[in-house]
Order: structure tokens, then sequence, then C-alpha cells
């Protein structure tokens, strides 16, 4: 980055405050230069600094990798919801129990990340990732075998222990590689997995147990990319030094207590895995009964379609949408972050309160205009996926390189614990109960269809308050970003034994400002 230009009077004032600076400060012999407040420099050594262009080859090879390990990890993971309907009837199940197989998926997977959260601070992280794509893979293709519904369920909850060390462990690679904007687009293009694998996953599935006549053979694609994916991990994928971007690339790891200690008194870190709970509490209830509400809607209202061609609808709405509010979300944190600080959380919270009122429309209007629905569902789903990208990267510059593994674990432990564990199960136990007395007053066939329906679209409506919840932490977070990244700026520089940075020239009055 080119120095900050300086016009000659005060460019004389701070020079001379420079050069007359205590001797207890050390010299500074690193050419670096003096930046605005709220700007980021990577050395020009440390690899993710700069341009796209500075980005080496096997850098490039790492995170192709890491994507396409997350593409199939979402893709597995809602391969289910695109034949949810073809699961209920072959293991004769209501809307809980159904709702209890994505949660008890859940339930193991927040369990162990903190677990591989800690392993993968201390210990190598490619071997981690391979063990738990390989456990994933393998639990997925021996469940689609089980006939009994408790055997099923129960290899869904192993899939979540592999799913977990992945998860947890893939975006502090990420962070160990690049810096500055760089690291934001890179998370930008990791987490396109989530829609594109999310809405592959229900086109896969339910195209797949279309064209081979069950449903089994949809839980069978993953597993073989699974393995390749073990490959690539194994002896493709290099694993840098903890901290290598940021420089700090020997710091040592802290005992697990002072980890959390220092998690659980940092502001930035707990408002945004809240409001991030929000987030994974929507995303999981609308991708696990989204298809069924628009299948119910459509058949209350007359209009017809089947299962798979409206979860081949729904799937191709989350992917567009989804890549969008990512792109859309990376473009404006890098836009405005640079001049307002506290930008990031802010572009959270903006999303979710826009994404409430958008999805509660679409909801309503199912059985009245299928087109106007699916207009307002892609804008509300746009603005719901702005933060996945953000949510991490606001992550990884507020706690220290060493202990972002452990963070990632206690937020995705957290944000599912509150989330998407329960919110699948807990709008099934809802609708259910709302069945009851919706068809308490209905006796024909007809009105029995639109009291499920009502009673689906009734319990989904709880998603649209979450999501103003989560705009009310994400907007409290915007408070104290500035301090919570700064500290650990300077706290990396004081294990590191160096004077913290000059990071801005107040041209106001010719001081310089640490």
């Amino acid at each position: 980055m080119p120095a900050q230009d300086l016009n000659s009077k005060q460019s004389v004032t701070v020079l001379k405050e420079f050069k007359n600076m205590p001797p207890a400060i050390a010299p500074n012999n690193s050419q670096e230069q003096l930046m605005r407040h709220g700007e980021q420099r990577g050395d020009d050594a440390v690899s993710g600094g700069g341009t796209l262009r500075d980005i080496k080859r096997m850098e490039w090879v790492a995170i192709l990798i890491l994507c396409f390990v997350n593409l199939i990890n979402y893709m597995d993971r809602f391969t289910l919801a695109g034949i949810l309907t073809d699961v209920q009837d072959y293991y004769k199940i209501g809307d809980g129990p159904a709702g209890l197989l994505q949660t008890s998926f859940i339930l193991s997977y927040m369990i162990f990340a903190p677990l591989f959260g800690y392993l993968g601070d201390r210990h190598s992280r490619k071997l981690i990732m391979a063990f738990g794509v390989f456990l994933w893979s393998l639990t997925t293709f021996i469940g689609s075998f089980m006939d009994n519904f408790i055997a099923f369920t129960t290899f869904r909850a192993l899939v979540g222990i592999g799913e977990a060390s992945y998860s947890t462990i893939a975006p502090t690679i990420i962070s160990d590689l690049f810096v500055g904007d760089n690291r934001s687009k890179m998370l930008a293009m990791f987490y396109f997995a989530i829609p594109v694998g999310s809405g592959l996953g229900y086109i896969v599935g339910s195209e797949t147990a279309k064209l081979l006549e069950e449903w089994q053979y949809a839980l069978r694609v993953t597993p073989i990319l699974g393995i390749a994916a073990v490959l690539l991990i194994l002896f493709v994928l290099k694993d840098p030094e903890r901290g290598q971007s940021e420089g700090s690339g020997h710091l040592a790891t802290s005992p697990l207590k002072e980890d959390l200690k220092a998690l659980s008194i940092n502001r930035s870190f707990i408002l945004s895995t809240m409001g991030f709970t929000c987030v994974a509490f929507v995303a999981g209830a609308l991708a696990w009964w989204g298809p069924k509400l628009l299948h119910l809607g459509m058949a209350a209202s007359g209009n017809g379609g089947d299962q798979d061609s409206l979860s081949l609808i729904f799937g191709a709405i989350t992917i567009v949408a989804g890549i969008l509010g990512l792109l859309a979300g990376c473009l404006l944190s890098q836009k405005l972050s640079h001049k307002y600080p506290k930008a990031d959380p802010l572009i959270c919270a903006g999303g979710l309160l826009v994404s409430a009122p958008l999805l509660c429309g679409a909801m309503f209007t199912i059985d009245i205009n299928q087109y106007l629905c699916f207009t307002l569902l892609f804008l509300g789903q746009v603005s719901l996926n702005l933060n996945w990208a953000i949510v991490t990267d606001i992550l990884l510059y507020v706690v220290l390189p060493t202990r972002r593994s452990t963070a990632e674990g206690v937020q995705l432990l957290v944000s599912h614990a509150l989330g998407d564990a329960g919110s699948p199960y807990l709008i099934g136990i809802i609708s259910e109960a709302l069945k009851v007395s919706l068809r308490s007053d209905s006796k024909s066939s007809t009105n029995t269809e639109e009291s499920d329906f009502h009673a689906l679209q009734y319990a989904l409506l709880l998603t649209c308050f979450i999501e103003v919840l989560g705009g009310f932490f994400f907007l409290l977070n915007s408070f104290f970003i500035v301090d919570d990244r700064r500290r650990v700026d300077e706290a990396v520089k004081e294990k590191l034994g160096e004077p913290a940075r000059l990071l801005a020239v107040d041209t106001d009055d010719t001081r310089l400002v640490d």
C-alpha cells in the first residue's frame, strides 16, 4: 500500500516528533508506512497481503480444496431436506420426528465442535480434517441402508461428528494464509459453498431419488466425493503455520482455561456469536421446512406442484440468492470498513432487519401468488446471506491467532445449540400442535391440507422474530468492535516483544496516534 500524503507543514511536525521520540521505543527498521486508522496491512513478505495477483499458486490450490470440501459438506447436510417427504413416507413419521433428524445431526455437530477446535489449535489440522471428512462420508453411506428410523437417526448424528471437525478448522487455515482484504475475499469464496452446496443438496437429493426411484440413492452421492476430498487434504493441501499471515507464526498456545476465559470477556465475540446464533436458527428452520411449506401452500391453493419440482426451485433460489448475498456482503465490507470501522456488524444487522419482513411476506403469499412468493423469498435470502463471511471475519480479527480454532468451536457450539440444533424440531413440534387445533373444525381432505399448510406457515413465522433479535445483537456489537480489534493487534505485538504499530496520523493536531 502506498504511503499516505501529508501536507508539508504537518509532515514537518510529525517527522520532528518521530525523530525526538524517547530511546525506550525501538527504531522502525521494517519499512512500514503510516496508515489511516482502521486500515490493515500485510507485510510484503507475508503472503496474502496486497491484491489477488500476490496470491501464490499453492495458496489458490489450498483455498480451492477447502471450498470443494465445504461444498460437499453442505450438499450432504441438505440432501435429506430435498427428499424429506419421501423419508417421512418410508418411515411413517410426522413433522416432529422428521425435525429430529436434523436436530440429532446438529446436536452431535455442536458437541464435538469445541473438541475439534481445541485439537485444531494444537495438532495437525490436515489429519483432523481428513479424519472428519472420512467419518461423515462413511456414516452417510452406511446410514442410507438403515430400515429402522432409530438406526437411521443414529447415523445422522454420527455424520455431525465428522462435519464438526472440518467446519471448525478450515476457516483458521484461511486466516493463516491470507490477511486484510484478501482474507475477506477468500472467506467469501469459502462461504459461497453454503448456499451453493445447500441448493445442490436439494437438487441432487430430489433428482437422484426421482431418477433411481429410491430416496436412499440420494445419500450415496456425497460419500463418493468425500473420498476424493480426503485424498486432496492428505496429499495436496498445505497446512500453514498458525498466525503466519500476520507475522505472528511463533506465538505459543495458551491453556484451554485461559482461552475460554479470554473469549468469555470478549464483547465482540460474544455479541457476534449471539447474532450468528439467530442466523443459524432461521437458516436451519427454512432450509429444513422451506420445500415442504412450498409444497403444502401450492397444494392448498390448487396450483399443484410436486415435492421434487419445488425442491428444485427452492434449491435454485438458495444458490443464486446465497451467491449474490455473500458477494454483496463481502463487497460492502471491503468498501465501507476502511472508512467506517463499525461497518461489519452494521451490515450484518441491516441484512437481518431487511430479511425479516421479506421472508414474512413470502410465507403469506405462497397460496396467493407464487411468483411474488418466489421473488420475496429470493430477496429475503439475499439479505440473510449478507453476514456469513463477515461474521467469520469478525471472529478472526477480534481473537488471537493461537485461539481461533477454539473460538470457532465455541461459536459453533453456541450457535448450533441455541440455533439450528433445535429450530427444525421446534418448528415441527409447533406445527404438529397447531394442526390439532386447526383440524378440529376441518373434516374434508381439502380443509385438512389447508390446515396442515397454515400450521407450518404460522410455526415458521417464529423465524422472522428471531431475525429481528439477531439484528439487535449485531447493532450492540458495533459499539465494541473497534476497541476489541485494536486490543488483539496490540496483544500480538506485545507477545512478539515488538512495539505497538503506528496505526494513524491525526492530522488535526499533528500528533502520532497509536
